[in-house]
């Protein structure tokens, strides 16, 4: 009778034993679901179809290009090891991203400085821009492309600290983060500027735009900035057309002809307009349907890189490149709908805004550029050109964004 009972007390242990461990299993499993509830699905699917579309119209704009490489296989790499870097960001908190943002801001500016400064053989001049590092068995890298993303939580942390010790409506305060904002923009700005990178110099100029402009500075102060802005365009303008010549103490000689090339581009179709005239003829042959796959047949330089938005044009017509805009579309939607969902957080705030600048324009302006809308700046089209340092940098940034739409916040008295 003795063993019998201890039978019993011993077979109940190992099943309460079982029991407990399934019901901290199915716990783990509850608190796992509830994170990822909130997790923005959407964006990662529609990042996933831009990335098959990048790889695909890289399969067949690579007969074009000028050198002996497999471009279609090396984005395959940068995508994984972008998707890898994205996942790091996952494994911090904002407190520590927080924490080591001027640590990354320093690296980056270290890196500009050493582009400046180190021997062609190791930063050579490619298309009249000082701004590569070759790395040896991987190609390149572009500090500038970091840049943007360190410059975005550099503005983000500036910003967050300012109003954790400050009241949002003194003017003197506002003039006080405006400076900030502004110190920390010009230094990489006119880094990249002596790198003759104007392309990414205005990427900067656009995010930290758009920082100040929704960071609750007051608006007479905003007003003026804006006044400034269009009275800088108005008196370069008119010193183009007057006196163009004067423009070279600003801008260099390779710019100013990409400007005389986007005026008339079939006047200067054999010289530097070529690029532009090329794309123009492919982007209108491609019609509404386009020639179907890898059927193109207007060559354009570089078409893997900065112009990868007229093979989409010339293949898949204006159904596949209408296709693509939408992409951008949605995911600069829902980049902006966890910001707004972030408000509560100003860092994760500012982050958001910042990346959704940068897609912003960053498409806005390369779509432009290869259809003749505005001047070419050589900017890439994000997740779709070619390029380790645009990919990987992006989605560094995008796992930011993805990082903090991981959460729900609980608001105290809120019945949501």
């Amino acid at each position: 009778m003795d063993y019998f009972v201890y039978f019993l007390i011993k077979k109940w242990y190992s099943f309460s034993r079982i029991h407990k461990f399934q019901n901290i299993y199915k716990m783990v499993i509850a608190l796992s679901t509830q994170k990822y509830k909130y997790f923005d699905f959407s964006l990662v699917f529609f990042l996933f179809l831009l990335m098959i579309c990048s790889c695909v119209t890289i399969f067949s704009a690579q007969k074009y290009a000028q050198y002996d490489e497999n471009f279609f296989v090396k984005q395959m790499i940068w995508f994984s090891l972008g998707i890898v870097a994205a996942m790091v960001v996952f494994l911090f908190d904002f407190e520590q991203i927080s924490t080591v943002t001027p640590y990354f801001y320093g690296v980056g500016i270290m890196l500009l400085i050493g582009v400046l400064i180190a021997p062609e053989s190791i930063a050579p001049y490619r298309n009249g821009a000082k701004s590569w590092f070759i790395v040896p068995g991987l190609g390149s890298l572009q500090p500038s492309e970091y840049m943007k993303i360190f410059l975005i939580m550099m503005l983000a942390y500036i910003t967050n600290k300012h109003f954790e010790k400050q009241d949002r409506d003194q003017i003197k305060q506002d003039l006080v983060l405006l400076l900030k904002i502004a110190a920390a923009s010009l230094v990489p700005i006119v880094l990249i500027l002596l790198q003759n990178d104007f392309g990414s110099s205005l990427v900067m100029v656009v995010i930290t735009l758009a920082v100040i402009f929704l960071s609750g500075i007051n608006w007479r102060i905003i007003l003026a900035i804006l006044f400034l802005i269009i009275g800088t365009i108005a008196v370069l303008v008119m010193i183009f057309i007057h006196n163009a010549d004067l423009l070279l103490n600003i801008f260099g000689t390779y710019q100013l002809n990409r400007i005389y090339s986007w005026l008339d581009p079939f006047e200067h179709g054999e010289g530097i307009g070529y690029q532009l005239k090329q794309s123009l003829l492919a982007i209108g042959s491609g019609m509404i349907d386009g020639k179907g796959f890898h059927n193109s047949d207007v060559y354009i330089p570089e078409a893997h890189s900065d112009f990868i938005f007229t093979i989409v044009a010339e293949e898949f017509g204006f159904l596949g490149a209408s296709f693509v805009v939408s992409l951008y579309f949605l995911i600069i939607y829902r980049m902006l709908g966890i910001a707004l969902y972030a408000r509560s957080s100003l860092f994760e705030f500012y982050i958001c805004i910042g990346m959704v600048a940068l897609f912003t324009f960053h498409s806005f302006q390369n779509i432009g550029m290869v259809s003749g809308l505005v001047p070419i700046t050589g900017i890439p089209l994000l997740l779709m050109s070619y390029g380790g340092s645009s990919v990987i940098a992006s989605m560094l940034g995008i796992g930011l964004v993805l990082n903090s739409s991981l959460k729900k916040r609980e608001y105290m008295f809120s019945n949501d």
